[in-house]
């Protein structure tokens, strides 16, 4: 199984933190945040490489932090310079499956994301189920699901449909960006986006993928710190503070 770690963001609203670092390595405690989330996937056994998609401006960042690590771990390079040049989620996707010729099932998470769960439970999850899965939590807030891909699900777990944004939300189960592809459904992505999917949010492939074939959804265990500001960053410092491994 490949790990496609999604890092090609920009990251402005952390300005000027990522200004010029990418925010996946900023550390939490004691370690990055890919490492946090690395770290932990390795304890699976069942990931033989780890792919970074990142931008070029970044690239390098990502390679010397990845010639330090014990993993696998392969960097691409998108090939873009600004957050106004990027390919978007979906086409990041599919930039890595072609550049190294991928042809597994697919763990797909974004990088900046820190958990206070595992997410081998995920991957579990979706072994037993044997089809691409996502993951979904409650989120109460009408406003913040206007952000967010949201799933209506039956009562075996698996999605119905899925919308990305919408501004008329059917559910409150709300889909942060960990995904699992089966080998047949990595091979679809291409197809997805020449279907019209969106590419800008990794979740919209999953929300064409859903009219084609099976996907299940499973309840996230825990919180996860999503990092999309200065103050969602030192917020996640404080309540990481003391963790050293």
């Amino acid at each position: 199984m490949k790990c496609l770690i999604l890092a090609a963001g920009y990251a402005t609203r952390l300005y000027p933190l990522t200004e010029n670092f990418p925010k996946p390595l900023l550390k939490v405690g004691e370690k990055t945040i890919l490492d946090w989330l690395i770290d932990d996937i390795d304890g699976s056994a069942l990931v033989d490489e780890y792919v970074v998609i990142s931008n070029h401006k970044f690239a390098h960042h990502f390679q010397t932090w990845a010639a330090q690590k014990k993993q696998r771990v392969t960097v691409v390079d998108d090939g873009t310079e600004s957050n106004e040049t990027r390919l978007g989620a979906v086409c990041d996707i599919q930039f890595a499956i072609d550049s190294l010729q991928l042809d597994d099932d697919m763990l797909v998470i974004a990088g900046d994301n820190v958990l206070d769960f595992s997410l081998q439970r995920f991957v579990t999850y979706a072994r037993e189920k044997q089809t691409s899965c996502i993951m979904r939590f409650y989120e109460p807030d009408e406003k913040r699901l206007l952000k967010c891909g949201v799933v209506t699900i039956d009562g075996d777990d698996r999605v119905l449909r899925m919308t990305e944004k919408s501004p008329t939300p059917e559910t409150h189960w709300a889909c942060p960006p960990f995904y699992y592809y089966t080998r047949e459904d990595a091979r679809l992505v291409s197809r997805g986006i020449a279907a019209g999917c969106g590419t800008d949010a990794p979740g919209s492939y999953i929300a064409w993928l859903c009219t084609q074939t099976t996907v299940h959804a499973m309840e996230m265990p825990g919180r996860r710190y999503d990092i999309g500001n200065l103050q969602s960053y030192q917020q996640v410092q404080q309540e990481y503070q003391g963790i050293t491994k």
